[in-house]
């Protein structure tokens, strides 16, 4: 007989088949009452872990048994809603293309949450980090949607997407950046933002298509070596020092800055909030408004100074909902807000030209190049065109995400942005535009901002020894019951824990869902759909 036979099944324990039942019975009803049912029982629950997790134990055999009744009371608080929720996860993603980004960025949401509150930091990190999730997010979502322009609709290997990035942001911030500077920046052209964007977005489609002009005589993984060494000889050239300062006729002294990194023309989304650039400008109109009502909103539940009497331990139950919010979080939204409309418009883009007669030869060329070629279309013009394309959004794309971060260096586009966003393009599927945005955001949530939102939290609100330098001594003090070791090596190599758990989620894909979570819904090359209706039938 095992362990697990001897454990009660859950049916066997007092009243909690029966409460789940009407658990279902209740949810099923609908309406208003079936969520403010599911909230207080996850209230309820949050703070039963809570008290739990902060019971006096001493370390050996008593924090084994916390931990225990910490997972039964958090299995508790999550097991009845589970089951309903997830049912209706289910319908709302079968439903519609938008509800399937919903149900990834708001469950990301609802996690974020929970581990505020369990975790006890405060209402300002939560709305930062989901700032950071629909930031990241957005960014990923425009250029996953630029490449899957390139393999989706076309079929190129295009592996140098960090190097077209940066050829947009760095001409945008020369175009851009004042003439004069000051004694720490690098001397630009002066001309207004729209200007440089512009420019930028042409250099990235013009650099895009003088490297493809030779590299397309290549195939497949040849023209992706190509697209790689391309993307790291932009990089070397940013960070040489001939290209840190020179002159150029007519125009005078620019530069890229080099290896420490080049500052980014000011934002305007600043004016929004502020008066001026400045770091001590009052607020503007939006920021008077905005800024106040943030500040200081707090609602007591439970004042300080009361306490529970358990016989063997004192819990403190004070409890303020606090809802500060700092400046910095608020006008990040507006960044986001621009990220947003971006995506939309790089959606609808992909969209007209996936529709559209060239957009259907694009398609034609993925599934079988010598087919379309065998039909007239000159095969090589349509790749060039649909490379050129793809890469000036790539740079424009670029601009948008790293030119409102103030300040960017040649090591921001290194190699493994383009592989992060073949991870993004992989997961929601290639040839389809929704999948591209549906694996950008199931990305960042997962494997990019959820690891690092998790560690910054936890690490603001609990102190943690020093990391071990091995795994062998983090797993070692186990056996002690002390757990403290093994969290401050997790929480240390969080990054590279991340590289190991996409590994594996990309050899996971491979075998059981290679299209990835939507790559089935590929786009026809005909204008028409090709199956008979009603399901066809026999020929006679």
């Amino acid at each position: 007989m095992s362990l697990t036979d001897s454990l009660p099944d859950e049916s066997e324990i007092p009243g909690w088949a029966a409460y789940r039942e009407w658990f279902r019975t209740r949810w099923a009803q609908g309406g208003a009452a079936a969520w403010l049912l599911a909230a207080a029982h996850l209230l309820v629950g949050t703070l039963l872990f809570v008290a739990v997790s902060v019971l006096p134990t001493g370390g050996g055999l008593l924090s084994l048994i916390q931990v225990l009744l910490l997972g039964i009371v958090g299995f508790a608080t999550i097991a009845p809603p589970a089951e309903p929720y997830t049912a209706w996860l289910l319908e709302v993603w079968e439903r519609s293309d938008r509800g399937k980004v919903a149900v990834v960025l708001g469950n990301a949401t609802l996690i974020f949450f929970l581990l505020s509150v369990v975790i006890g930091s405060g209402f300002n990190a939560f709305v930062g980090g989901i700032q950071g999730l629909l930031y990241f997010a957005a960014a990923y979502a425009m250029i996953t949607l630029a490449l899957n322009l390139h393999w989706g609709y076309a079929g190129v290997f295009n592996i140098g997407v960090a190097g077209f990035m940066a050829v947009g942001v760095y001409v945008m911030a020369i175009v851009s950046s004042p003439v004069t500077p000051g004694t720490t920046g690098t001397p630009g052209m002066g001309l207004p933002l729209v200007v440089g964007i512009v420019a930028g977005t042409l250099a990235a489609t013009l650099v895009g298509l003088v490297a493809a002009l030779p590299a397309l005589r290549l195939r497949a993984d040849y023209f992706a070596i190509v697209t790689v060494a391309f993307s790291e000889i932009v990089r070397y050239l940013l960070i040489s020092g001939h290209f840190e300062r020179f002159d150029v006729p007519l125009i005078g002294t620019v530069g890229t800055a080099g290896a420490i990194g080049k500052e980014m023309p000011a934002n305007p989304l600043r004016l929004l909030f502020y008066e001026s650039y400045s770091s001590t400008a009052e607020p503007a109109l939006l920021g008077e408004l905005l800024f106040p009502l943030f500040q200081g909103l707090r609602f007591t539940i439970v004042p300080d100074g009361y306490a529970m009497n358990l016989g063997f331990a004192t819990i403190p139950i004070g409890f303020t909902l606090n809802f500060t919010v700092r400046p910095s979080v608020i006008t990040g939204y507006a960044q986001v807000a621009v990220l947003v409309v971006a995506v939309l418009g790089f959606y609808w883009l992909l969209r007209r030209v996936g529709n559209s007669p060239f957009g259907r030869v694009l398609k034609a060329i993925r599934e079988d190049e010598v087919v379309a070629q065998s039909l007239g279309k000159d095969t090589n013009a349509f790749k060039l065109i649909s490379f050129a394309l793809g890469c000036g959004l790539m740079g424009l794309g670029g601009i948008l995400w790293f030119g409102q971060q103030g300040y960017v260096t040649p090591n921001n586009f290194r190699p493994i942005i383009t592989f992060y966003i073949w991870v993004a393009l992989i997961i929601g599927g290639a040839s389809s535009n929704t999948g591209s945005v549906l694996g950008a955001s199931l990305f960042v949530a997962a494997l990019w901002e959820g690891p690092r939102y998790l560690k910054t939290t936890l690490e603001s609100v609990i102190s943690f020894p020093s990391a071990p330098p091995n795994i062998v001594r983090a797993v070692l003090p186990i056996a002690e019951a002390e757990f403290a070791p093994l969290f401050s090596f997790l929480l240390s190599n969080v990054s590279s824990f991340r590289l190991i758990f996409i590994g594996a989620l990309l050899v996971w894909m491979m075998q059981r869902r290679p299209e990835g979570l939507l790559g089935h819904r590929t786009e026809e090359a005909a204008a028409i759909p090709l199956t008979r209706p009603h399901g066809g039938g026999k020929d006679e």
